[in-house]
């Protein structure tokens, strides 16, 4: 079976604060050893309302 999708990002959660929907900005907050972690705030009143971690898939490795 082919695979369809492989990540998604949120464009707009709820927000508790504004009691609606709303539009979501998504900032890296951490890195680390099983992946990133990102945070999503609400663009009107900067709550977060979610995050995600973002687990690496191939091994990567640093080319000095």
């Amino acid at each position: 079976m082919r695979q369809s999708y492989q990540d998604f990002d949120a464009t707009e959660l709820f927000c508790p604060r504004c009691q609606k929907a709303v539009q979501v900005r998504k900032r890296l907050l951490l890195i680390l050893p099983e992946g990133e972690k990102y945070d999503y705030t609400c663009v009107h009143c900067g709550t977060s309302v979610g995050d995600k971690v973002v687990r690496e898939t191939k091994n990567k490795s640093i080319i000095h």
